[in-house]
């Protein structure tokens, strides 16, 4: 059977790549290896209640009827309306490190504010960082493949201060371990600071399930339990790929969102360039309450957290590491009615190989002594809410790769990007994270734009609006 395009993945990218082609009448097909959609971003039940996986907070959030930034133009050329998102605005969140904490919330003029009253020798360093940040674009190849700390390390001098403003950047989009490109981490700065958080009432699955809807309206075709396991190649092309179940199934463009690393394995890569994995892998608990976390004193959004002299990015040596991390209450949005029963869920740096080693039996007794041990070294910073859990889940390196494939269980993929989405063959294309847009915006961003640019034929408009809004995550 053969389609126009064929698309590996049903995560995020691969929906919103599949809706834009479908809307011009191209014949689409999207193979998921899984029972369910989203990828890095899905959802599951378990004893009767709905866990989010992956999504803490929507980035590069701006209120409705906004005509400019990433979200408003993904709404114009997927053709939804604001309410399909029902989207609401994080209460606030925090940064909280040894003896100094930095509130902010979706207006930037907090976060600020906040900087210069700590900070008050770096007001000036500050401002010059916000400002390159802010004329940063793609376009200067150069200056984003530059150290981002050797960059903002020219302008901010106090290391607290560079440590407090990479920690939430890198637990939301950093693949690279210690450091960061100056192009990614202007794509992070502006989507958490100058943008901001919120999340859609029903968690990650109501935009999930509105991309599928639309893609199927449009004549889509969603394949699930239908993995790749080869595409095979002719003349530079790829000229069918090979499901698991031995089928085939022919495209005449094929867009992987499966990552850059486990793509280029499909396919026999060429010899002498492949991708480097990742590294970066996490361990999280979800923790169900019998009282709202803010009754409890629990009434930050997120709050990123370290508690050792210098923030620390990179594989740990053991199963996990407590120093840092990330608390989100996903109760605490601006909703305008209640969410449900309360929840915390909490999020560590791990080390995938320590996991993978582990017998059944360790595997069990592990997950629960990490659960333990991430909630004692979260209550050092929220309130102490361990004797109201009602029900918890722990997932950790394993089931990310399980789920994604991803090598390592690498959720942000390989530090080796391929931003213009080509490959060694003519007809392949990588999108979603390996392409270098990350989070629930990015991603679809990065869908959007690899099937305008390789696939259709769109107008000058529609590219030119698109490569704006990758430009501006």
């Amino acid at each position: 059977m053969s389609y126009d395009a064929v698309i590996i993945g049903a995560g995020l990218s691969g929906l919103a790549a599949g809706i834009r082609l479908a809307y011009y009448g191209k014949r689409v097909c999207i193979l998921e290896r899984h029972t369910t959609i989203g990828g890095l971003n899905s959802f599951y039940r378990l004893a009767g209640r709905q866990f989010d996986v992956g999504l803490h907070a929507m980035t590069n959030f701006t209120p409705k009827g906004t005509r400019k930034g990433p979200l408003a133009r993904i709404l114009r050329q997927l053709r939804f309306r604001w309410e399909d998102l029902a989207l609401s605005p994080q209460v606030g969140s925090q940064i909280a490190f040894p003896g100094v904490g930095l509130s902010f919330t979706n207006d930037f003029e907090l976060f600020r504010s906040q900087v210069h009253e700590h900070f008050p020798a770096e007001k000036d360093g500050f401002e010059k960082l916000a400002s390159a940040v802010i004329d940063y674009s793609d376009l200067n190849e150069p200056v984003a493949a530059q150290s981002a700390r050797a960059m903002v390390a020219g302008w901010i001098k106090d290391p607290l201060l560079v440590d407090m403003i990479f920690c939430p950047l890198q637990f939301y989009g950093s693949a690279r371990e210690h450091d960061m490109d100056f192009g990614q981490f202007s794509v992070m700065f502006r989507s958490i600071f100058l943008e901001g958080l919120a999340r859609p009432w029903a968690g990650v699955r109501l935009i999930l399930k509105n991309l599928v809807r639309r893609f199927k309206l449009l004549g889509g075709e969603l394949r699930l339990r239908a993995g790749v396991r080869q595409m095979v190649t002719e003349q530079g092309r790829v000229a069918r790929l090979v499901l698991d179940d031995g089928s085939s199934i022919e495209g005449q463009n094929v867009l992987s969102s499966a990552g850059l690393v486990e793509t280029m394995r499909m396919c026999g890569g060429p010899s002498g360039e492949a991708p480097e994995s990742g590294q970066l892998s996490f361990v999280e608990t979800l923790s169900v309450l019998d009282e709202q976390p803010s009754t409890l004193g629990c009434d930050r959004t997120i709050i990123f957290y370290n508690d050792s002299d210098r923030f620390h990015w990179h594989r740990p040596e053991e199963l996990i590491d407590v120093r840092s991390g990330v608390i989100c209450c996903p109760n605490n949005f601006e909703y305008e009615q209640p969410l449900g029963e309360g929840m915390v869920r909490i999020t560590a740096l791990a080390n995938y190989d320590a996991w993978r080693k582990l017998s059944p039996e360790e595997y069990r007794a592990a997950k629960q002594a990490a659960y333990e041990q991430i909630n004692a070294s979260a209550v050092r910073f929220v309130p102490d809410y361990r004797s109201r859990v009602i029900a918890d889940d722990t997932f950790t390196p394993t089931t990310i790769k399980r789920f994604t494939g991803h090598d390592n269980g690498a959720v942000y993929g390989t530090p080796q990007k391929r931003r213009s989405g080509t490959t060694h063959l003519k007809n392949l294309f990588i999108c979603g994270t390996d392409q270098g847009l990350v989070g629930i915006v990015g991603t679809m961003v990065s869908g959007i734009l690899m099937a305008n640019r390789h696939v259709l034929e769109t107008s000058r408009e529609d590219e030119a609006e698109i490569i704006a809004a990758s430009a501006e995550i």
